[in-house]
């Protein structure tokens, strides 16, 4: 049980975080990013519809297919279960060791993005194709491009998750982009574990899609939360946990 309890405490501390950041917003600290992170995503992403050059949340919001609203609603839905889930599999398959890293290292990828939060606020492409380039602070959630998958199903999934969202000037970097990931790579250090490789590969690059096609991020946000889980497991893997060693730990919990 203590085991895994200290598997289980950074994902806590992650939910607690997350959660406090609505009693103290990014947009306290820095100024809000609307038109220039839209314009730049247009010069070095954007596509030519009818003559016009828009970007990629601009193009799929108006060339959307059931198909589609439905695969990028389903892998979206993965974003932070199937990582949990991945550790608890690591756990109760023996590799304790294995997921205590893993779930602190997926605790330290968040602490970084997070601080980008709070170094650039930034507003998801939604909030430009709907409030224009003018920030308005408390702005609520919003389901955007998840609307339709919410529809096709009849159950308000997405409807229920964005309700409920901390802050939706922090596009930059996409957390989403980030989970899966981190999954990825310690799945990768594990023996005869092709499955979970080839499954958490796909779902991360389905939800990358699913970011974009959604309107929730834009491909630079994408592009930063993929440096940012390159960036916070390289300086947690050689810094943190190697200075960090589990005997330490060792006073409180017998691991």
């Amino acid at each position: 049980m203590k085991r895994f309890i200290l598997c289980v405490i950074p994902f806590v501390v992650f939910g607690l975080i997350y959660n406090s950041m609505r009693y103290y917003p990014n947009y306290l600290f820095n100024d809000i990013d609307v038109e220039g992170v839209y314009n730049m995503e247009k010069h070095l992403f954007g596509i030519v519809s009818n003559g016009v050059r828009v970007t990629p949340n601009e193009y799929f919001w108006v060339n959307h297919t059931a198909f589609l609203d439905i695969v990028s609603g389903l892998f979206y839905l993965c974003w932070v279960p199937l990582p949990i889930f991945y550790c608890l599999w690591l756990f109760f398959t023996k590799k304790q060791d294995l997921a205590f890293r893993y779930s602190c290292g997926f605790l330290f990828v968040n602490l970084v993005g997070f601080s980008g939060y709070y170094i650039h606020p930034a507003a998801p492409p939604w909030y430009a194709m709907l409030y224009g380039f003018e920030p308005i602070l408390n702005t609520p959630g919003n389901v955007a491009g998840f609307q339709h998958f919410d529809s096709l199903i009849g159950i308000p999934i997405f409807h229920t998750i964005y309700s409920g969202n901390s802050n939706v000037f922090a596009a930059i970097p996409s957390m989403h982009a980030a989970y899966c990931p981190i999954a990825f790579y310690y799945s990768t250090k594990v023996k005869d574990n092709r499955v979970w490789n080839y499954i958490l590969a796909v779902v991360s690059i389905g939800i990358w899609f699913s970011a974009v096609y959604s309107c929730h991020h834009y491909v630079i946000d994408v592009l930063l939360g993929i440096l940012v889980t390159i960036v916070g497991l390289t300086l947690f893997e050689h810094v943190v946990y190697r200075y960090f060693p589990r005997r330490w730990l060792a006073r409180f919990f017998t691991f």
